[in-house]
């Protein structure tokens, strides 16, 4: 039990030691190189995902051939559940579904977005603390704080492998520090052989792409007078709700790392306000003068709040 304690006041200490840090540059050109590492080297991962809804063991397999990233996600335990990316094709296999294709970067599923993000842009906004250095799945790394500025949002613990710069553990945190999820690796592997291992998939036949309907480009009547620093629109557009023919109108911003989309369209008889939050994800409606304005995405739930509170209408909303 005294052990116990003990351990509980490091990681306690640790915490508090990072509070009072300053942001390094060091820091972000770390993230940088785990960025870059992950990215182009051919390895292997074990890891689980740990969230409030439980456990899951996955395998990630990354390797580039002929200058393409080719990579796999397999779910270990359970129903064999398997992404595979191909350059900027993902296909995913879930069972009772057809396999299908998507255009993508990267595989997003499980991963922490940290990892694929762009250190360079996040660091106006976010400061970058290194908290000092541990030991993760037997290998000594470093660790690294990724908090905004503005306290805003939430905010990352990354434990970078300091051989590899590959990334061990990844928790993500809210605004009160707990943790929302965590990504954190069993064991790995970076050899030739995980490249041997994938030359199946690279001769694989994938799913074809599948066509994801364009929304329908217009004017909006309306814009956010308030957004955390540093996010921007990234797209926009109306369709009709499922099931409705009532249209609602979209806008998608982000900041690089989190992301959201705020949705307006006419209430309904059933509108009114609520607010729902599953780990990362926010869920926040509110009704005002006929008009329901919902905030979906990855915002702590007095940030999505603030966003919904502060949408603008023009004149004959």
């Amino acid at each position: 039990m005294k052990q116990l304690w003990f351990a509980m006041s490091l990681v306690a200490g640790s915490l508090f030691i990072s509070v009072n840090a300053s942001a390094s540059p060091a820091s972000g050109a770390l993230l940088q190189q785990m960025n870059l590492a992950s990215q182009s080297l051919t390895y292997e991962l074990s890891f689980v995902s740990i969230n409030k809804q439980g456990v899951e063991s996955l395998r990630y397999r990354h390797a580039r051939l002929e200058n393409r990233p080719l990579a796999q996600l397999l779910q270990m335990d359970g129903p064999r559940r398997e992404v595979v990316q191909r350059g900027n094709e993902i296909s995913y296999f879930e069972p009772g579904l057809e396999p299908f294709t998507l255009n993508g970067d990267y595989i997003v599923d499980s991963l922490p977005s940290l990892i694929y993000s762009d250190v360079k842009r996040l660091a106006s906004y976010y400061d970058f603390i290194s908290v000092g250095r541990t030991r993760i799945a037997d290998r000594l790394c470093e660790v690294i704080r990724v908090v905004a500025r503005d306290g805003t949002r939430y905010s990352y613990i990354v434990w970078m492998d300091i051989g590899t710069k590959l990334p061990m553990r990844v928790d993500l945190l809210d605004r009160d520090g707990e943790t929302l999820e965590q990504f954190r690796v069993v064991s790995f592997t970076v050899n030739k052989e995980v490249a041997n291992s994938m030359q199946m998939l690279a001769k694989a036949n994938l799913p074809p792409l599948l066509s994801v309907p364009a929304a329908e480009k217009s004017k909006f009547n309306w814009t956010p007078a308030w957004l955390p620093q540093g996010f921007r629109e990234i797209s926009s557009g109306r369709r009709p709700l499922p099931t409705t023919s009532i249209p609602i109108e979209s806008r998608l911003y982000s900041d690089g790392l989190f992301s959201f989309s705020v949705n307006v369209n006419r209430a309904t008889a059933v509108s009114a306000d609520q607010m729902l939050r599953t780990g990362r994800r926010t869920v926040s409606t509110s009704v005002r003068n006929g008009v329901e304005i919902t905030i979906v995405g990855e915002l702590p739930p007095q940030t999505a709040k603030r966003i919904a509170d502060g949408i603008k209408f023009g004149a004959g909303q």
